[in-house]
């Protein structure tokens, strides 16, 4: 691609790409004509001799010139690397500006740059050289999985991918063992509880099937399973009042109707009519919130008991001091992780997770370890074990309007659906921007079938009796190590496949080895907070409640919903409601009955 003068040229589908100002002129990649402004557009490094121009292109025509770029240089998509929106008028796309040159058929996203490393380019020079009258020739090494999943084009590789898998496994395959310990634990109207055993089979179930799914069908590296906080709403909320059936009748329900969202498109609307840096506080506040969990579930982080009166809710350890094997293995597995992410080493999540829990099994097999938490880190008696599809298919789809009456199904129904609702688009939002998945209009790629996917998730986990399924943000983890594409999720989705027969084995990883990854992730999740213009109260405000909610209260939901009625009250208050798309005010409306359920329940005496 690369030819042997000191200026680089690309050829594209057999048209060679002049410098950037002859290019604009032509704009011979895509439907626009950029402005003399964009003639600034893509360049390339010169070896020894400055910059030398090659064509402004749009980030739509990027993501089709990016595997031409990786071929250039020789296979290694590293050699390529993206760069954001240069700062100056177009480094905030909500200014006035950026509006009015959209509003002209200027295309401001054209600053974005290519940049190819001095040492790189020379390699691709080499390469082209080598294989010089071959140059229209595709990719020989692009094979049909890659293509499918466009692995390549995304940057990434089938290593990153599947190192990727694991991550994501490892961070959330606690979830066999705490969703049966919180569904198992409680018991519906007529006492009964349901088979722990049961529980775990149709856990991994409905995450292995689902995963696959997300990753085939949304190419996203998104795994699902069921979700925490709505299993306990399943357990503690909607099995007293009735049987487990109509329980997850209701989860059935629930997974239909937004469905139903989806497919008449509501859904998706909803996510594109949030205003972008409001989105990037989203992922933000999930980074904040994820560290949280991770330090929580290491027991770093521990509640005060409310028997003490204390003003203070959380505090250091289980004392207010560090104590225990266990957290010193949880503290050495976050300076491992943030050392091996420092010096940039592949799979830094992986090794550290792998590397905490063989610490994990040597700690607990030559100390005298009181209790490790959910997960205790000892090789189990048998590595197999058979299971038990029991609960599949046992809910009852309207079994709960004749237990409680139409009015309180329908105020369930709603809180259950506004929960899903948003935590799924804040995590879909959250990973995908880690992942640099987003398009230059912050849309997620292939966000209806994402959401169908997502939906029919939460049916899936109702009709077999393991609570709502839906995404992880945990995914993330995933991201951190290089997954970019639905690939990684086959790894993670066999992975609890054979979680199935592996119980035993796949659960010796302890929270305190797992934990470390989550802190991490949310770190790189933190850095997106340099995009929000913190000088603008309409959207520094509503992005500062949408951060810091989410990690407070434990909840994306609650995050996201502060953030909307903040903005819209803003920009109320600022006389620019007008400003204000349709759908958030609908949207803020619902918040407002969301947060103020329990007095409405009171007015309606249910």
């Amino acid at each position: 691609m690369w030819s042997n003068s000191a200026t680089p040229r690309v050829t594209w589908q057999g048209v060679p790409l002049g410098t950037g100002a002859e290019t604009a002129r032509r704009a011979p990649l895509g439907e626009e004509r950029y402005s003399s402004r964009s003639e600034t557009g893509m360049r390339g490094e010169s070896s020894g001799k400055g910059r030398a121009g090659l064509p402004a292109v749009s980030p739509r025509d990027l993501r089709h010139l990016a595997p031409t770029l990786v071929h250039a240089a020789g296979g290694d998509a590293h050699a390529v690397k993206t760069v954001g929106l240069e700062t100056g008028r177009y480094a905030n796309p909500s200014h006035e500006e950026h509006r009015n040159d959209v509003r002209h058929g200027h295309n401001p996203a054209s600053v974005q740059q290519i940049i190819i490393s001095r040492s790189s380019r020379s390699s691709c020079m080499s390469e082209a050289q080598k294989t010089a009258g071959r140059q229209d020739a595709g990719p020989s090494t692009v094979t049909g999985v890659d293509r499918f999943f466009r692995i390549t084009e995304r940057g990434s590789t089938f290593g990153r991918e599947i190192r990727g898998g694991f991550a994501t496994f490892f961070t959330m395959a606690y979830i066999l063992v705490l969703n049966p310990l919180i569904l198992g634990s409680a018991k519906d109207k007529s006492g009964e509880q349901l088979d722990p055993v049961q529980l775990t089979t149709a856990t991994a179930l409905v995450a292995a099937v689902m995963t696959i799914v997300m990753g085939v069908g949304g190419n996203l590296p998104l795994a699902l399973a069921a979700g925490l906080g709505l299993n306990a709403v399943v357990a503690f909320q909607l099995a007293p009042l009735m049987s487990w059936d109509d329980a997850m009748g209701l989860i059935v329900l629930e997974g239909l109707l937004i469905c139903v969202l989806v497919v008449t498109g509501l859904r998706e609307a909803v996510m594109h009519a949030i205003p972008q840096q409001l989105k990037q506080a989203i992922s933000v506040g999930i980074g904040l919130f994820i560290a949280l969990i991770g330090f929580v579930d290491a027991g770093f982080v521990t509640r005060i008991p409310d028997a003490a009166n204390t003003t203070v809710p959380v505090q250091l350890g289980s004392t207010g001091t560090l104590a225990g094997w266990p957290m010193l293995v949880f503290c050495v597995g976050v300076l491992l992780t943030i050392g091996l992410l420092a010096r940039k080493v592949r799979g830094a999540i992986l090794v550290s997770i792998v590397t905490m829990t063989v610490v994990a099994l040597a700690v607990n097999a030559l100390a005298d370890v009181e209790t490790w938490g959910l997960t205790t880190p000892e090789w189990p008696d048998t590595i197999v074990d058979a299971p038990d599809f029991g609960l599949l298919g046992q809910f009852s789809l309207f079994g709960a309007f004749g237990q409680v009456g139409v009015v309180t199904v329908v105020l369930l129904v709603f809180t259950l659906i506004l929960s899903d609702f948003f935590d799924t688009m804040g995590t879909v939002v959250g990973v995908s921007a880690e992942a640099g998945l987003l398009d230059e209009d912050g849309k997620v790629p292939g966000l209806g079938k994402v959401l169908l996917i997502d939906g029919a998730a939460a049916v899936a986990g109702g009709a077999a009796s393991a609570s709502s399924a839906t995404s992880y943000i945990e995914s993330a983890a995933g991201v951190g190590e290089g997954a970019r594409t639905g690939f990684a999720n086959l790894v993670t989705g066999s992975l609890f496949g054979l979680a199935l027969f592996l119980t035993p084995l796949l659960t010796i990883v302890p929270l305190q080895a797992a934990a470390p990854a989550l802190v991490a992730v949310g770190f790189l999740m933190m850095t997106q907070v340099k995009h929000i213009d913190w000088d603008r109260y309409e959207i520094a405000v509503p992005a500062f409640l949408t951060i810091a909610v989410m990690p407070f209260t434990y909840s994306i939901t609650n995050g996201i919903g502060a953030g909307f009625l903040a903005y819209v009250l803003i920009k109320t208050v600022l006389g620019r409601a007008k400003e204000v798309h349709w759908l958030l005010w609908g949207t803020s409306a619902l918040f407002l009955v969301y947060f103020a359920i329990d007095p409405i329940e009171q007015l309606l005496g249910v």
